[in-house]
């Protein structure tokens, strides 16, 4: 039965529909928001996953005919490896609805959002989130929603819901929030230095702008939701559970204690190993369910340590930040370099600046972007002590280098004042938390060790959050172990004077607006130690670049000039370069940018181009090539693109009766300017240098 429901979203319809398309999925619903639509499937299997895992996947994929546009690759198709917009938002899809499964469900599950039409002015990454959770909610599958998304932005002074890409271009603030009906569950997005007070309140007017939407998913159900399956978690056997537990809960409690990581992870490999063998051939042939309880131990432990004894693993105070060491131009070719270290996390951030053919172009939905900043966040299996293949880029590996660009992209200098391409990129050397704003501050420091001059430094830091009915802690600067046992994570980036960006996933249900406060009160301090510490290391940008880095030079010409610095088919404008060993890119305004790894070579092709494109003037003389014989005079090219008569009468101080006794073409001869016409015709002479 095919069933179409409405809501209007600040002043805007947006309608999901179900039971017309893939019908065969599991679940299957149709978002629409203006022209904007997005088909979002989910299947999940009947027959249950080995392992100890949730076995889901999310797929976001971006058609490009739904602009109505064809691919601009080699292929014209949409190309296997998805786009860095389609892996980001394949992650906002799966970050709130994959805390909702039921713990031990393990049958295979895919959710897939396809952009069918794309209006160029509502995103579908908020739709294809309402999508998703509505497919699911409407489906047998086990799942404990609905949840809704939407984005909210400041746009002169006022929040909006769901704005137009156009709006955002104003706007100063700029989340995705995603939340169930009683609290929020996941934020995304950036700001431009703002305060805490006014992102909690950005927050919360997302959360009550959604609740239409909440109450769209329930009323869908009501009428077309399928019966759940019925699931019910693996039984446990209950005595072999407290062996378990017994054997392993002193030794594990004691590694767990020791501060080092490596010796930490060491200690408790030991202690589960010591359990396996006590517990004899049970424990080899049942091996898989033991490490599944010593994991289940472990994050317990870890739990009642924090929220009954008040204590971490590394002995910090809940709100201390761990040591912290930063060294800049460690690197000497790179045009910056900078090492951060904040206890076991460990980041090298380096800078390369380059001139505008560097800069990244991007196909979109929304058209072709050219991208003059770029982030690029690596992290090596060494960085954590393993040993395993090294592939492209991983959905995480984006996600991080998305999220620290949206965190240093607000201090930037404008185009205007630093007209560089810049990449940063992120190598971890060691990681155990929050590497990504380990990468804020790393990759900050390295552009102010290159001499960028950013607005003002920015840093980051990862809080988490352990509660228990009404025992609640909120973490500064967590740990890899108090994220697996915590109940969120929190990155928060920003300067001394407010928030830059910010992205918060939590594995509980929802999050209170007071918990959301305290816990970025508690980040704005633990930001303004971790800039104190940097500033010893670099306290503001250098005053000069890199020798190696390339030297851009502006010059502004008259766009009908443009043509002529190219030349016919860009032989002019490839000679430049290969003369001048130099980057040299003309904009259709007039202007031309040079870049050139020396000031000589810089000064080479801007004097060749002020030759091209110099007017002639009256007086002024020139040595030119005689281009056209004709009865009544010589044509001489005096400078690229402009030619000059020189009257029969002008060639010699005496009496000239054919022209070609005088010149031929190809002939160089010297000539003053007599006069330029209204029309730009230019009168020569070469009689008038005779008789001087």
């Amino acid at each position: 039965m095919e069933i179409l429901l409405k809501e209007t979203i600040d002043g805007k319809v947006m309608s999901i529909q179900t039971g017309k398309v893939a019908k065969q999925a599991t679940g299957s619903v149709v978002v629409q928001y203006g022209d904007t639509i997005v088909l979002v499937t989910v299947v999940s299997t009947q027959d249950e996953r080995p392992g100890d895992f949730l076995p889901l996947t999310v797929e976001y994929q971006e058609k490009i005919y739904a602009a109505g546009r064809i691919p601009g690759n080699y292929f014209r198709r949409e190309i296997g490896r998805p786009s860095e917009k389609e892996t980001l938002t394949a992650r906002l899809i799966d970050r709130p609805i994959r805390p909702l499964f039921p713990k031990g469900y393990r049958c295979e599950t895919q959710v897939i959002a396809t952009v069918l039409s794309m209006d160029q002015e509502n995103d579908p990454d908020t739709l294809a989130m309402v999508g998703a959770s509505a497919a699911l909610h409407i489906s047998d599958i086990p799942f404990a929603g609905p949840i809704a998304a939407v984005r909210v932005a400041r746009i002169d002074g006022q929040f909006k819901v769901n704005p137009t890409l156009s709006e955002l271009e104003g706007c100063d603030i700029n989340l995705v929030v995603a939340g169930s009906k009683t609290g929020v569950v996941m934020v995304e997005g950036g700001a431009d230095v703002v305060s805490e007070a006014d992102l909690t309140e950005a927050v919360f007017f997302a959360h009550r702008a959604m609740q239409p939407l909440i109450d769209l998913q329930i009323k869908l159900r009501e009428t077309h939701g399928a019966p759940k399956r019925v699931f019910t978690p693996p039984a446990r056997d209950a005595a072999f559970v407290d062996r378990v537990q017994a054997l392993a809960a002193g030794p594990l409690r004691e590694a767990l204690l020791i501060p080092q990581k490596i010796q930490r992870y060491a200690a408790a490999r030991a202690a589960k190993q010591s359990v396996i063998e006590a517990l004899g051939d049970e424990g080899i042939t049942r091996r898989e369910e033991v490490v599944g309880l010593i994991e289940e131990l472990k994050r317990a432990i870890l739990r009642e340590l924090i929220l009954g004894e008040g204590r971490r693993v590394d002995g910090r105070r809940f709100d201390e930040i761990r040591p912290i060491h930063c060294e800049v131009g460690i690197l000497p070719r790179p045009h910056g370099s900078a090492l951060f270290t904040r206890g076991e996390t460990q980041v090298l951030g380096v800078l390369t600046l380059g001139s505008g053919q560097d800069e990244q172009r991007v196909e979109t939905l929304s058209g072709e972007e050219f991208r003059p900043f770029m982030l690029h966040y690596n992290f090596p299996p060494y960085s954590v002590g393993e040993a395993k293949r090294i592939a492209g880029p991983s959905r995480r590996d984006i996600g991080h280098g998305g999220l620290s660009t949206r965190a240093i992209e607000k201090i930037l200098p404008a185009k205007e004042t630093f007209d560089y391409t810049i990449r940063l990129v992120s190598e971890v050397l060691e990681s155990n938390g929050s590497s990504s704003m380990g990468t804020v501050c790393a990759c900050c420091m390295a552009m102010m060790d290159g001499g960028v001059p950013i607005k003002a430094p920015v840093a980051g830091i990862a809080m988490g959050l352990v509660s228990e009915g009404e025992r609640v802690v909120v973490l500064s600067d967590i740990l890899g172990d108090e994220d697996h046992a915590g109940d969120m994570d929190f990155k928060v980036a920003g300067t001394t004077e407010g928030i830059t960006a910010v992205q918060m996933d939590i594995k509980i249900h929802e999050l209170s607006r007071e918990i959301l406060a305290a816990a970025l009160e508690q980040a704005r301090r633990g930001r303004v130690h971790i800039l104190g510490k940097m500033s010893e290391a670099i306290a503001a940008p250098r005053q000069e670049i890199s020798p190696y880095a390339p030297t851009i030079t502006t010059i502004t010409i008259h766009p009908d000039k443009i043509r002529e610095v190219i030349g016919q088919g860009g032989k002019t404008i490839r000679a430049i370069q290969s003369q001048t060993n130099t980057i040299v890119q003309v904009e259709d305004s007039g202007q031309v940018k040079i870049a050139a790894f020396s000031k000589q070579e810089a000064e080479a092709a801007l004097n060749l181009i002020k030759q091209i494109t110099a007017d002639p003037e009256v007086g002024a003389i020139y040595e030119g090539t005689v281009v056209k014989i004709t009865d009544f005079g010589a044509f001489v090219n005096i400078m690229p693109g402009t030619d000059g008569l020189v009257h029969i009468s002008q060639l010699a101080n005496r009496r000239v009766t054919k022209v070609s006794d005088v010149v031929k073409e190809g002939d160089k001869l010297k000539v003053k300017v007599l006069e330029i016409g209204r029309d730009g015709k230019i009168r020569l002479s070469h009689k008038a240098l005779l008789e001087e």
